[in-house]
């Protein structure tokens, strides 16, 4: 194991399965042979009430029972430092199915690089579903000279280190950003801010001349004018802005989005893995979480097994560590 602080090379990247080969030595704690769950499960979430993440948590909460042999999902926020207060609780779990986290980018890919934290987070979590996408939109104010990536290149270009927002160090938008400027040959001025819609208001206070945010979060803004959208961070156009092109038209292989799903501790019996596997499938698959995913949040449900998603977070390290790398990107 790396020690706190420690840099990962490839190989640390490539060790993320660890923990479904390791269920051998875990404790049992239910009965023999009893089906997953015979209990009621916690869910950490690392963020707290209210947000995206915790509305996306209770919609997978209320659907839960009937997927889970009646058992509850109950969910405990534990935010605060990017989302790895509860990753930390989450990997010193025990590791027996009754707790589980909605995964997120910082706490369970990226954050040891950024931060010194008490576990590896490709190492202290088994993998179980990938849930869901997010999309995220590059915006600028309303009255912007910029109307593609193309303008806001020259504009940048223009007005050296103009300044961007974004809804914290080290989350998506950030690096959503700094990806897009390396590529775009350009520098702009980064401006923290506390939540996505605080970015919101700084583009209609033209505080700030461009921001990467959720599709759901600026959608209302962009339908009413207020600010502009430029360009989507998926490889496909969005169903909710199907005028607004993939900035992979503009630079080949882009692609941010917010994504979640569900880990447990490293060291999950294989039973348990397979077992929850089946039933955040078949929770994601509802039609309840469909509408909540699809038309409250402009995302796609995602699914698939243990070994995708494990797949998928190793490939978000790889991509996001050397952004974080070359722009010096440290936690507060």
């Amino acid at each position: 194991m790396p020690t706190p602080g420690s840099r990962w090379g490839r190989r640390d990247l490539g060790l993320i399965g660890l923990g479904a080969g390791l269920g051998g030595l875990a404790p049992a704690a239910r009965a023999q042979g009893a089906p997953w769950p015979d209990r009621p499960v916690r869910l950490v979430v690392p963020f707290g009430p209210g947000g995206a993440i915790d509305t996306l948590s209770r919609t997978v909460a209320n659907a839960f029972p009937a997927q889970a042999n009646g058992q509850n999902l109950v969910v405990e926020n534990r935010g605060g430092a990017g989302g790895t207060i509860a990753g930390t609780a989450v990997a010193q779990a025990r590791p027996d199915g009754t707790t589980l986290m909605m995964a997120d980018l910082g706490a369970n890919a990226i954050g040891h690089e950024m931060a010194r934290l008490t576990y590896d987070p490709l190492r202290a979590f088994q993998p179980i579903c990938h849930l869901v996408n997010l999309p995220l939109v590059l915006l600028v104010p309303a009255d912007s000279p910029a109307r593609d990536v193309a303008g806001l290149q020259k504009l940048a270009r223009e007005k050296p280190d103009m300044p961007y927002a974004h809804p914290g160090i080290g989350y998506i938008g950030h690096l959503a950003q700094e990806l897009m400027m390396r590529q775009l040959g350009v520098r702009m001025t980064p401006v923290p801010y506390r939540s996505g819609a605080e970015v919101v208001r700084s583009l209609l206070s033209k505080e700030t001349e461009s921001a990467f945010i959720t599709v759901s979060t600026s959608l209302p803004f962009i339908r009413e004018g207020k600010i502009r959208a430029l360009a989507v961070g998926s490889k496909t156009p969005v169903a909710a802005l199907p005028e607004v092109p993939p900035l992979a038209a503009t630079l080949p292989g882009f692609e941010a989005a917010v994504w979640h799903g569900i880990v447990g501790p490293a060291g999950l019996p294989p039973d348990v893995t397979a077992a929850a596997n089946r039933v955040f499938n078949a929770v994601a698959r509802q039609p309840e979480v469909r509408q909540a995913v699809e038309q409250v949040q402009a995302g796609e449900v995602v699914g698939g097994t243990p070994e995708q998603f494990a797949a998928f977070i190793r490939g978000q390290a790889e991509r996001w560590v050397p952004v974080i790398r070359a722009a010096g990107i440290k936690a507060e």
